[in-house]
């Protein structure tokens, strides 16, 4: 087998770049591809387990795209699982590098010790945000990092998640304070204010390339049933962007 230095994997992907719109629309979970260098390609996963939350945000890269487009923003987009190494963790984070997720033991990953997760971290989630950072710093004053996540409507031996959408912040609410008003506004959505998940989580993309610098920041979640179609996906795409735009008309900058 050839080694790290002779393998080349792109470890993100980029739409748009030269668009003017003022957003940076990002998805760390975007597929659930594993790489030729790491395990062979193979986590030691059923196809079904790889099809599920635990491997990536189901529907999120496609809202990423399509929302990019409405938006006329350029997007970045992850190129692996996040079983890999999680690119929406700081680089210190216990969970970084997942043994077991909702159950599921991540076989792959049994035996990764310090080492393996250096190299993975090199190979793949260290030019991913070297990528964004360079993209954020592209982006005009007071633009917006907007981050495309997706959940799953029930975690193993839990209560079923109501929210269709999830706003997540931290400290830094000037954005997403309109945002959760405009999405609630529409009247048929039930939205989750830091739900499914609390948006203060230290050292991750939000933290790391918006609240450090300042920058207008959402991200947001949305219920991945809803978009587990190309037809949703552009459904909820469609319904964001005004809500989106709106919102930013309304920031407190």
């Amino acid at each position: 087998m050839k080694d790290d230095a002779q393998m080349t994997y792109p470890a993100y992907e980029t739409v748009g770049e030269d668009r003017p719109g003022p957003w940076l629309v990002t998805c760390d979970h975007a597929t659930n591809a594993v790489p030729p260098m790491i395990c062979g390609g193979d986590l030691g996963l059923s196809e079904a387990d790889m099809g599920r939350h635990i491997a990536y945000d189901i529907g999120a890269a496609g809202v990423t795209r399509h929302l990019a487009d409405l938006l006329d923003a350029p997007a970045i987009l992850s190129t692996w699982s996040r079983l890999v190494i999680d690119p929406n963790r700081g680089e210190d984070d216990p969970t970084l590098l997942m043994q077991l997720y909702d159950g599921t033991v991540i076989e792959g990953n049994r035996n990764a010790d310090a080492a393996e997760r250096l190299r993975r971290m090199n190979l793949l989630y260290r030019p991913y945000h070297a990528a964004l950072e360079r993209m954020a710093e592209a982006r005009p004053e007071n633009s917006v990092y907007l981050a495309i996540h997706s959940f799953t409507p029930r975690l193993n031996g839990r209560t079923p998640r109501p929210w269709k959408v999830g706003v997540l912040y931290a400290y830094d609410a000037r954005f997403a304070r309109p945002l959760i008003d405009g999405l609630q506004a529409e009247g048929d959505i039930c939205v989750g204010e830091n739900e499914p998940y609390c948006g203060a989580l230290y050292g991750d993309s939000v933290d790391r390339h918006a609240l450090h610098h300042g920058r207008l920041n959402a991200l947001i979640e949305l219920r991945h049933d809803l978009i587990d179609t190309e037809s949703g996906q552009r459904e909820w795409a469609e319904r964001l962007a005004p809500i989106l735009i709106d919102a930013l008309a309304h920031a407190k900058i």
